[in-house]
């Protein structure tokens, strides 16, 4: 999911504002409570795609932000400064016990972001799973977060597909400048991002992915207006769009591959370490550093191996534990499928089975729709599972995408697990939510934070067995797979990137230790290649809420209601881990003292 952005504000306004006000001030409700509102509305003017993604604010469907110029960068940080100064003249602790939290996590916000404005991340722009281009496609198709109803709709997206092109022509610039400064991708990256871009770089127009809109045009619009948005976009996307993606797939083919570096890790970069141990901070919110992360992550493959072993000696297989990973992988009992239809009519039977069961679990549903989907053909080939969240009004559903290339090598060892961690109870419940508690502050409904929001869901696989699943010992195991593979994460990612571990090494870690095909442990690696940190997040996010479920049956005895915990854990929206730590802890003492 998208993160929130920013606005400029002069420094010389904030230090006239410092001089002002020496003091922090008592807070009055109503004007702590417009700080937030304030905050929230400008950063959807600086960031306008995120307010159409995230947000389903539809005012700035005509714009895109350039978020890796200089100027926009600038105007980052200086929106953080700018609502830090604000934040911190008012007195936290006479503020209501919500918007202290509110509070505390504006700071967050405002610290983590104003930290990260001094690493170089606009040098390396682009990669073969996230990029403004890869993004905008996903919303091409019409069948996406940008809407298509209206001729306004179809107008303000030509309108935005100009700022895509000055996007790209800057990523360009920007990675000319990194190869000076040493700020490159790794060389498998690069060499998985040149055929996407080929792709988008050639003809003819009624087959391009940026044409999709027009093939799903209303049948309210008329001839004459069906016939001008069509001559538009096909002048747009012949004239504009495939000359500026033909550009970008050049550069990447004949400049920047045989520039792109040969160590595969963040330590390979100017300060990389230092920046690496950043992004552990901004995705897990903890203080762990990677040393930390590596030894959590060793300990708790050895603890899901030996739970393996188990299952390996329950269905009665004799050889090594490896040999079951490769049986497992190559099983074609565990391969029953010829179409796609077949794949997801899988996923929809295992969500009308848990129904009953996620009652007794949960006391709230979200009103929020759901629906399951294959991912689209561009980028079935490099993207996994996941989840869209839907809009707060209900016009569009949140949306569990399954990638399936071929549903005859699909194997469904780990489908149960997948439901419950991408959509019901996972992601759908954790995100929907959020977004329907009217008493949070606007920003407080899309602020998103991996080891919460992917700690929850990784949880909620653990939750199989209370939800009716996991009967059969091949999905349990492909419980623990998951497990395991979130595990192997905290050792692979920190190996990559603090201990100077190869790509090569990495993928071979993975298959000595999980049951995943090695083509989709390849993509994964690469994943952790080009998201640092961001796969740490599931598995430290999982163990604090683990860690604060056993405290609360511990100390709550029988006054402790799993209902109500889960309530707790989510209905505050996004938090950071140590904010979250003071939420169940107060939720603990204030029924101990009744």
């Amino acid at each position: 999911m998208l993160r929130s952005k920013y606005i400029n504000t002069p420094l010389l306004v904030l230090l006239f504002a410092l001089l002002l006000v020496p003091h922090a001030i008592n807070a009055q409700p109503d004007q702590f409570d417009k700080l937030l509102e304030d905050f929230y509305q400008e950063g959807l003017k600086l960031s306008p795609l995120v307010a159409t993604v995230n947000n389903g604010d539809n005012r700035y469907n005509d714009q895109l932000e350039i978020d890796i110029s200089d100027e926009y960068r600038t105007a980052f940080v200086n929106y953080y400064k700018k609502y830090k100064s604000q934040l911190t003249q008012f007195e936290r602790s006479s503020l209501s016990e919500d918007r202290q939290m509110s509070y505390d996590i504006l700071l967050w916000e405002c610290n983590i972001n104003i930290e990260g404005g001094k690493y170089r991340a606009d040098l390396m722009p682009i990669n073969q799973l996230f990029a403004m281009p890869l993004m905008m496609g996903q919303l091409a198709s019409g069948m996406g977060a940008q809407p298509f109803a209206s001729m306004k709709d179809y107008d303000n997206w030509l309108k935005r597909l100009d700022g895509l092109v000055e996007w790209t022509d800057l990523s360009i610039v920007k990675m000319r400048e990194g190869i000076k400064e040493g700020y490159v991708l790794p060389k498998p990256l690069t060499e998985r991002m040149i055929p996407q871009y080929e792709s988008l770089a050639i003809g003819p127009v009624e087959d391009h992915l940026y044409y999709g809109a027009v093939k799903n045009m209303p049948e309210t619009f008329s001839k004459k207006e069906s016939a001008r948005i069509k001559k538009a976009y096909l002048d747009k996307i012949q004239n504009v769009i495939i000359p500026a993606f033909n550009r970008l797939h050049t550069f990447l083919k004949d400049e920047y591959l045989p520039n792109s570096r040969e160590t595969d890790g963040l330590g390979g970069l100017p300060n990389g370490l230092a920046y690496y141990n950043y992004l552990i901070k901004l995705q897990t919110t903890t203080e762990l550093d990677a040393d930390q992360i590596y030894k959590i992550g060793l300990a708790e493959v050895t603890r899901i191996r030996f739970e393996m072993m188990k299952v390996k000696e329950q269905v009665g297989f004799e050889g090594s534990l490896l040999e079951f990973f490769n049986d497992v992988r190559s099983n074609k009992k565990l391969m029953p499928f010829k179409t796609a239809e077949e794949v997801l009519a899988n996923f929809e039977r295992i969500h009308q089975r848990i129904g009953p069961k996620v009652k007794e679990q949960f006391d709230f549903n979200p009103k929020i729709a759901f629906e399951i989907r294959r991912v689209e053909a561009f980028r079935e080939a490099t993207t996994s599972a996941h989840y869209m969240m839907g809009s707060p009004d209900g016009s569009r559903p949140g949306i569990f995408y399954v990638p399936i290339p071929d549903a005859t090598k699909y194997n469904t060892y780990s489908d149960e697990s997948l439901f419950l961690h991408e959509a019901i109870p996972g992601h759908h419940f954790q995100a929907s939510v959020g977004l329907e508690n009217t008493s949070l502050p606007t920003f407080r409904k899309f602020v998103w934070y991996g080891a919460h929001g992917e700690g929850w869901a990784l949880y909620c696989e653990s939750l199989g067995k209370e939800l009716g699943l996991f009967t059969d010992p091949y999905q349990y195991f492909g419980m623990l797979g998951s497990e395991m593979h979130r595990a192997i994460r905290l050792v692979v990612d920190a190996g990559i990137h603090s201990k100077d571990w190869t790509r090569e090494q990495a993928i071979q870690y993975s298959l000595e230790n999980e049951a995943l095909a090695e083509d989709i442990i390849i993509s994964e690696v690469e994943r952790y290649m080009a998201w640092p940190a961001q796969a740490l997040s599931y598995k430290i996010g999982q163990l604090k809420i683990q860690e604060l479920r056993a405290k609360a049956e511990h100390e709550m005895g029988v006054n402790f209601d799993v209902k109500k915990f889960h309530r707790k854990v989510l209905e505050s929206g996004g938090l950071p881990i140590k904010i979250l730590e003071q939420k169940i802890d107060a939720w603990i003492a204030t029924n101990n003292k009744s």
